[in-house]
């Protein structure tokens, strides 16, 4: 039995840098950083608290019901996991290129309870996180990817709390030249996801 946990311990481990960087790639907490001072430029100090927590719990409930709703759906559907990498994979490239040609700003709308939307949802978790977390599920598991979106969240918490001495530690052009980088990472990541689903239908296709 502790031999049983330890080695589903190490697994996990193992699995953990591949579902913990294609999550931070997708979140892009650079381009994060920047949407959110100017949301909250004119709040208190105890108003910008509360919406950062509003946020990381609206993130946390939509990601979690992502997880527990995604194999229900794909069996209802009748979608393989190589059928998922690879619509998704298609998602995530169209995300990352136009955000890459776009500054993000025509995403923010004006709400009272700005810590759900726009910045719990989409700015945070949107689509390009949520389709990430639904194929790492697949390809990962859930322990590690619910681990990997838990840490993940951390350090957006412990980001959006210190917005403003990051701002003006690194600028804001730094953190958006930054966020463009993570951008081509993330192409890279949904190229990554295409390619291997791909093979993986040809092989499915030609083994029959």
């Amino acid at each position: 039995m502790v031999s049983i946990i330890i080695k589903s311990m190490a697994d996990i481990l193992k699995s953990l840098p591949n579902t913990f960087i294609p999550i931070f790639v997708a979140i892009n907490v650079f381009m994060l950083l920047p949407l959110f001072v100017s949301i909250t430029k004119d709040m208190p100090k105890a108003k910008k608290s509360q919406v950062v927590r509003e946020s990381l719990l609206t993130a946390l409930i939509v990601s979690f019901s992502f997880v527990a709703l995604g194999e229900v759906v794909f069996r209802i559907l009748g979608i393989t996991g190589d059928d998922f990498k690879t619509a998704g994979g298609l998602v995530l490239l169209v995300f990352a290129v136009r955000d890459l040609i776009h500054s993000g700003e025509e995403r923010i709308r004006p709400d009272v309870k700005v810590g759900v939307v726009p910045i719990g949802v989409p700015l945070i978790v949107g689509p390009a996180v949520l389709t990430n977390i639904l194929i790492l599920v697949d390809h990962h598991g859930i322990l590690a990817t619910v681990i990997s979106l838990v840490l993940n969240l951390l350090i957006v918490w412990i980001v959006l709390n210190n917005a403003e001495k990051m701002m003006s530690v690194v600028g804001e052009g730094g953190i958006v030249g930054i966020g463009k980088v993570m951008l081509l990472f993330l192409a890279a990541i949904a190229i990554m996801m295409i390619r291997i689903g791909i093979v993986n239908i040809v092989r499915q296709h030609f083994s029959v």
